[in-house]
Formats: structure tokens, C-alpha cells, sequence
């Protein structure tokens, strides 16, 4: 349950992190700034509170980049530059879907294989390498990893969790079911079952 008053901003590396609604000051201070220009470069926290200048080491140093994303003022201005980035290069759903789907293409042999002049490559086929034919690559790999991103972007996978043992009862027991049991055999038949 959230507290009133703060929110969950979702920006890559900052799970967990709350940030409060009290922005009293519209800018950062340099080093937050620096902080958050860092941040964009390659999205790691604690690489980027380092290289901002702040001090401290190992979990102390997560936790403080963690805070520092959820500073409200700090991720305003990390979401505002990676929506102008994203802005600036035309990168939306329909660039990336469009690139995944170009991808697949090539992989399944929708274009032929080119020399570095962009001129077909041919290879010959045959017992005896009698028969020309126009080179094309298949790369399995690529086709599947891009129908995978499509297939979740249209969320054709689910994800399953087992929630059950092999007999099929739960892994956990219910503790109402237990109650039930000690209550039904301390009214019903005597003494309550003793378990675990």
C-alpha cells in the first residue's frame, strides 16, 4: 500500500524506488544533473552516481542512486531527455516493430546474400558443383529471437508459474485449512493433529 503523497515513477533501474510529490524547486543542482546526464548514458544508477562524484561504495551507493531516481525533480528530467531522445531519433512502437519485423525478413532469406559491391552473390550446388545458384543466408537464431518479440509484444506467451506440488496440493498449506482440521478434531474427535 502507498503512502498519500508519493508515487512509483517506472524508469529502467529505479524498481523500488518511491519518490515524493513535493517539488518546491523547479531545477537540479550540478551534481544531480551530472547524476542524471550520467544516468542516460548507459542506465546504471550506481555506475552513474559515481561518475557524478558522488562518495560511497557497494550497497551504500545502490541505495543512494536508487534515491536519487526517485527524486521527482531528478526523474522529471531523466523521463523529459529520454523522450526528446526518443523524440529526436523517431524511435516509437512502429520503428521498433517495423526493425523487428525487417530483421525477421532477412533472416528468413527475403534478400539475397550481396558482395561488397552490392552485387548477388552466386555459389555453386550440386554433387558435382555443377549448378549456379544466388547465395542466400538463413539465420535461424534471429528469426526465432524476432518472432519471440513480436509474439510478446502481441502477448501470445504467458509466463507460467507452478503453484502446486506433484500431487497438485498446494506447496504452502492454508493455514485455514489447518484450523479447520485442529478445530474439527478438537470438537469433533478429541485432541487436535500435531504438525510438523
Amino acid at each position: 500500500m502507498r503512502e498519500p503523497g508519493r508515487q512509483i515513477l517506472h524508469i529502467p533501474g529505479a524498481t523500488q524506488c518511491h519518490q515524493s510529490n513535493n517539488m518546491t524547486k523547479t531545477s537540479l543542482n550540478p551534481k544531480q544533473e551530472r547524476f542524471a546526464n550520467e544516468y542516460l548514458i548507459d542506465l546504471n544508477a550506481t555506475a552513474a552516481y559515481k561518475r557524478a562524484g558522488y562518495k560511497g561504495q557497494g550497497k551504500s551507493a545502490e541505495v543512494a542512486a536508487c534515491q536519487l531516481l526517485g527524486n521527482v525533480r531528478v526523474s522529471a528530467y531523466i523521463q523529459k531527455a529520454m523522450n526528446k531522445r526518443s523524440n529526436d531519433l523517431g524511435i516509437d512502437a512502429n520503428y521498433v516493430l517495423s526493425t523487428i519485423k525487417e530483421t525477421v525478413d532477412r533472416c528468413r532469406q527475403v534478400h539475397p546474400v550481396l558482395d561488397r559491391k552490392g552485387e548477388q552473390v552466386y555459389v555453386l550446388v550440386g554433387e558435382d558443383g555443377e549448378q549456379l545458384v544466388p547465395a542466400f543466408e538463413f539465420d535461424s537464431t534471429g528469426v526465432l529471437k524476432g518472432a519471440e518479440l513480436l509474439g510478446r509484444h502481441l502477448k501470445m506467451f504467458t509466463d507460467k508459474l507452478e503453484h502446486s506440488g506433484k500431487d497438485g496440493k498446494d506447496l504452502i498449506p492454508d493455514p485455514i485449512d489447518s484450523i479447520k482440521a485442529e478445530l474439527a478434531a478438537l470438537y469433533g474427535k478429541g485432541k487436535p493433529k500435531k504438525h510438523g
